[in-house]
């Protein structure tokens, strides 16, 4: 009879409490004018604010708040985030009740990654199959398949009308019950594209050129965007499919883009736009958002002198954003820290594959996650060594990498030796990343 009479109460005071809640959101409804509807798992207050004309405003304007306590709603949130300034809109989901919260400046991203989709699908396939069960969708992007130009790469990206519209979508696929021609496909938000200030590319003189053939060459590049122009190229740094451009003069470069775009180069129909520079002194802290230390830096041993481009496209949540300097510099190094354990903190089971790339201080959990991002096998590494004229031995790794779906292989091995095992396994992996 006791544990009945204190679940009663229990159950009393929920309600109580309940009702309690109920009548403060009523009273703070009251009180500003604002509406207040729930769906999908989150409730909006606002949006518009009572009187407002005019468009939302626009992307920027958003922040996003974390580890909210489950017991605090909008009645005591509002006049917090109110001190700052009038509030168009409201969107509430509890959880991490009991932490400090936290605050920072929402990427309003309106783009999910959409992985292990079959890569004889075309756009308008991948387009439609999204319109069916989604709403808000503007665009599908797919990017052919390096080898083979009839086939995509095995992911695309699914622009939305809004931020909005693409986090419910979001949270409809990634269930994993959404098959599109029977394939579990993989969900994530894609990286956001860098934002370069209107005056500094008013000063870019590179073009960006991708949808190459492999096999095309640097020199057969060069000779056909100085057709429209002899002489006006300067050098051609060609990565895997796509190249970099660099020409003497802007003027040329802008008059190039628009000749060369969607032209045929070796049976591939290119496409150029102008390459994003990125800040030469933080380039490669870049490359892994800040994750690179000085000494990894000094193992790869890149000239200081870089290209100053970068790619300018929109990339899947995986490695190869970060690679392509898709993120503002951070710190030298992953900050590093420990928490206590407190009695009865809840631990849950998760897979590696389940965290974000920020997790992760090493290339070589790059390349696994990577990897597995891409549904391709785990990288084998292959230890290689020889001895140095003073006696010392020098190792290196190779690493296979093989993709499961068309039973492709490529190797990659640096060009530099090390005194220790870690060292050239990381040497190894940062390598295989940069030219992925």
């Amino acid at each position: 009879m006791h544990e009945e009479n204190k679940a009663a109460a229990n159950g009393c005071t929920k309600i109580r409490r309940g009702a309690q809640n109920g009548a403060a959101l009523l009273a703070l409804m009251e009180k500003t004018g604002y509406s207040m509807v729930q769906q999908n798992g989150q409730r909006k207050f606002g949006g518009p604010p009572p009187g407002w004309e005019g468009p939302p405003p626009p992307r920027g304007c958003e922040v996003f708040v974390g580890k909210i306590p489950r017991d605090m709603y909008e009645d005591e949130l509002v006049p917090v985030f109110e001190r700052a300034g009038k509030i168009y809109e409201l969107r509430l989901m509890m959880e991490f009740s009991g932490k400090f919260i936290g605050v920072c400046v929402s990427l309003d991203n309106c783009r999910l990654f959409i992985g292990a989709i079959p890569k004889d699908k075309k756009k308008e396939e991948i387009l439609n199959e999204m319109k069916k069960v989604t709403e808000g969708v503007v665009d599908v992007i797919v990017y052919p398949n390096a080898t083979d130009k009839t086939k995509n790469r095995g992911f695309a990206f699914v622009e939305y009308e809004s931020h909005r519209a693409a986090a419910m979508a979001r949270r409809r696929l990634i269930p994993g019950t959404f098959q599109p021609w029977g394939h579990t496909i993989q969900v994530d938000w894609a990286d956001p594209e860098k934002v370069v200030d209107e005056e500094t590319m008013q000063r870019v003189k590179v073009l960006y050129v991708r949808n190459l053939m492999i096999s095309t060459t640097e020199d057969k590049i060069k000779a056909e965007f100085n057709k429209f122009k002899p002489g006006v190229v300067e050098r051609v740094k060609k990565l895997r499919d796509y190249a970099f451009v660099h020409f003497f003069h802007r003027e040329d470069a802008v008059a190039a883009m628009s000749v060369m775009n969607g032209k045929c180069i070796d049976g591939a129909s290119i496409e150029v736009t102008l390459a994003k520079p990125v800040n030469k002194e933080s380039s490669w802290k870049q490359h892994f958002n800040g994750q690179i230390s000085p000494s990894s830096e000094n193992l790869l041993g890149f000239p200081n002198k870089e290209d100053g481009t970068q790619k300018s496209v929109g990339k899947p949540a995986s490695l190869s954003i970060r690679l392509n300097g898709q993120h503002s510099p951070g710190p030298p190094e992953v900050e590093r820290s420990t928490y206590p354990i407190f009695p009865g903190i809840k631990l849950t089971p998760i897979s590696m594959y389940s965290l974000k790339l920020s997790h992760f201080s090493s290339a070589v959990m790059h390349l696994d996650y990577f990897c597995h991002k891409n549904s391709w096998a785990p990288p084998e590494y292959c230890l290689y060594s020889t001895t140095s004229q003073d006696g010392k031995v020098l190792l290196v790794y190779k690493v296979l990498i093989s993709s499961i779906a068309d039973d492709s292989q490529s190797y990659f091995m640096p060009e530099k030796l090390c005194t220790t095992v870690e060292d050239a396994k990381e040497l190894a992996a940062q390598f295989t990343l940069l030219h992925l």
